[in-house]
């Protein structure tokens, strides 16, 4: 199949790669080392990665503007469903290809490549770009190494012996400063850090396992962050003993919503955050909602799946 991916790149002169909205690390590195290796490949060939971006990620190359392209090839990265998909004008593509790493949730493209143990949609690509003609450089790499890296926060998520098969092939490869690569997804202003504070000193945690944080618009201003800023922070409470899931809702009085951010040390969640205009993997997932009373909704029923999953454990026998 990805033999065929590459023949539909061959075969358009017009290219555009999109992803999801609210846009992460790796479905950004995806995106763009995907572009500049065919970009590179293929100089003559027009590519364009679209969809909105963010600040905080300026240490990736930069996106493009959107340009309405006659017979073009659409290649989504990093998304399972049509209806979070960021781009506007997506039926007005001549053939449509999805590469992507979540469990299958709609077809929406002419070729399908979903790898649901794959790490990354970035480690998908880097397996793509280095089984094909397609370029494979140091900046590619750096790129793609950033994704991976991300979304296995560290390797201490959804690695398996192919993650790391394709990392070290990257640094036997390239010369990847890794320091400099860390530091760019890493490093935190001190006024995240002192929302972390916050987000640690004010969750509310059930007796289910359940931590949950309201991270108003009013809080955000207080501390002098954004909406993405304090969704990320869910990352950072990976390792509390009392908890097995844990998520973040935060006001977004930009786009008139409010966005959560839930994590899983067990139970599986992504079926939930599905109801709720989401979704993503079984143990990290995203939900928008239009209500503080919808978010309130999303987190009882969060909470029942952790009080079943402790049950369950309970009937094997298990701690």
């Amino acid at each position: 199949m990805l033999k065929d991916i590459y023949k539909q790149i061959e075969k358009y002169d017009n290219i555009v790669i999109a992803r999801h909205i609210g846009v992460d690390p790796d479905a950004l590195a995806s995106q763009l080392a995907l572009r500049d290796s065919i970009r590179k490949t293929f100089p003559n060939k027009k590519v364009l990665a679209v969809g909105s971006s963010s600040v905080k990620f300026n240490y990736f190359p930069k996106l493009d503007k959107t340009e309405e392209l006659e017979n073009a090839l659409l290649i989504v990265v990093d998304t399972p469903d049509k209806k979070r998909i960021d781009i506007s004008n997506f039926g007005n593509f001549k053939y449509y290809v999805k590469m992507d790493h979540h469990p299958f949730i709609e077809k929406f493209a002419d070729i399908e490549y979903i790898d649901d143990e794959a790490s990354s949609a970035s480690e998908i690509i880097y397996r793509f770009i280095n089984s094909t003609d397609l370029i494979l450089d140091e900046e590619v790499a750096k790129t793609l190494f950033l994704g991976i890296v991300s979304d296995t926060n560290r390797f201490l998520n959804s690695s398996t012996s192919n993650t790391f098969a394709v990392v070290t092939d990257m640094l036997e490869r390239f010369n990847l400063n890794l320091p400099e690569l860390y530091s760019n997804i890493f490093m935190r202003p001190l006024s995240e850090i002192r929302l972390q504070g916050y987000i640690a000193e004010n969750m509310n945690v059930t007796e289910n396992g359940l931590a949950s944080i309201k991270i108003t618009n009013d809080t955000m201003i207080k501390y002098g962050v954004d909406v993405g800023s304090a969704g990320n922070l869910v990352n950072n409470f990976n390792y509390i003993e009392e908890v097995i899931v844990w998520v973040t809702v935060s006001e977004d009085v930009k786009n008139n919503l409010i966005k959560l951010n839930i994590r899983s040390r067990g139970p599986i969640i992504n079926h939930i955050a599905e109801k709720y205009n989401g979704g993503g993997h079984r143990f990290a997932s995203g939900a928008r909602v239009s209500s503080m009373a919808e978010a309130d909704s999303l987190i009882e029923e969060l909470d029942e799946v952790c009080k079943n999953y402790i049950e369950k454990l309970g009937d094997n026998g298990e701690n």
